[in-house]
């Protein structure tokens, strides 16, 4: 079962201007099945939110964390049930908080890597030197509300490139809420979950096996199928999405990128060899434009890296 994850919110207990019961009824409004709290350097939020949500009718769930903001970059995490003090904190070793965290059993990741810093907004981009990417559990590429090609697309690209070059990072997106900010066609993650697993267990195990969508309302799904791969288009109705009758799907290696041409109606299968070549390759769908590229603007969804 697909639900749509909102993994990147703020209320009054840091610096939005949504109480804990706006964020909820926000996300309620716009159909949202999990939404994240991940507050500046605080969990005060969480014991509120609990309270609030046992008693909605909606059944709308949360995942609980905090957004560590630091003045060398943002650190996002997730499944975070108590707090993890930062005074470990070391620009040009940040693995020794990622594992603190995961230590702690949360989900760690960079937020908006590529943000306008000083002087704009001190400590937004992300300057600290990984020396290890293992201890790394996600990147979000998109954060949506950014610029798109000055961050976000410089965000995707750098996601793209360690993935290509083996590192194991999932992908995910978020809204950065810090109002009533409209969600129509904005990038939104998506996960599919089992009735057994709780919503931070389904996010655990998606982030864990790279297995996260970040799209706009299309799903872009690619099973094996003996020497032959099938991609399917899912539409999940998010909200202010609106279809269209051809799409581009792109699958990127380390040296090259192949496109072809899908559609909701017609799934397309594709034999190994017209594949790009290489062992981790990357699937990614675009609206289709009359010149038949790849447009970041026309961007709809990016798909769990396909492995062979």
């Amino acid at each position: 079962m697909l639900k749509r994850f909102e993994l990147h919110n703020h209320t009054t207990h840091s610096d939005a201007s949504l109480t804990c019961l706006d964020l909820i009824e926000h996300m309620e409004k716009d159909r949202v099945d999990v939404f994240a709290l991940t507050d500046h350097n605080t969990i005060s939020g969480h014991r509120v939110v609990r309270e609030l949500l046992s008693s909605r009718p909606s059944g709308i769930q949360c995942i609980y964390g905090m957004e560590y903001t630091t003045y060398y970059g943002h650190i996002l995490c997730l499944n975070l049930e108590k707090y993890v003090p930062w005074d470990s904190i070391d620009r040009f070793h940040p693995e020794k908080l990622f594992e603190a965290c995961k230590e702690a059993g949360a989900l760690t990741g960079i937020a908006h890597p590529f943000s306008y810093g000083a002087p704009f907004a001190r400590g937004c981009r992300f300057e600290m030197t990984v020396h290890d990417f293992s201890h790394v559990d996600f990147i979000e590429v998109f954060n949506n509300l950014e610029p798109l090609h000055e961050v976000n697309g410089r965000g995707l690209d750098w996601w793209e490139q360690l993935v290509l070059e083996g590192k194991h990072l999932a992908h995910t997106c978020g809204m950065d809420l810090h109002g009533r900010w409209d969600m129509h066609m904005h990038f939104a993650t998506y996960i599919d979950c089992t009735e057994e697993e709780t919503p931070a267990e389904s996010l655990a195990r998606a982030i864990r096996t790279m297995q996260t969508y970040v799209s706009k309302g299309l799903l872009l799904h690619a099973e094996k199928k003996g020497e032959t791969w099938h991609f399917s288009l899912e539409n999940v109705h998010k909200s202010g999405f609106v279809s269209a009758d051809r799409y581009l799907m792109t699958l990127r290696g380390r040296d090259v990128t192949k496109s072809y041409e899908i559609s909701e109606e017609k799934a397309l299968d594709l034999p190994e060899d017209l594949f790009p070549a290489g062992p981790v390759l990357i699937p990614k769908l675009y609206l289709s434009t009359p010149d038949g590229e790849a447009h970041l603007e026309q961007l709809i969804c990016i798909s769990p890296p396909i492995y062979r």
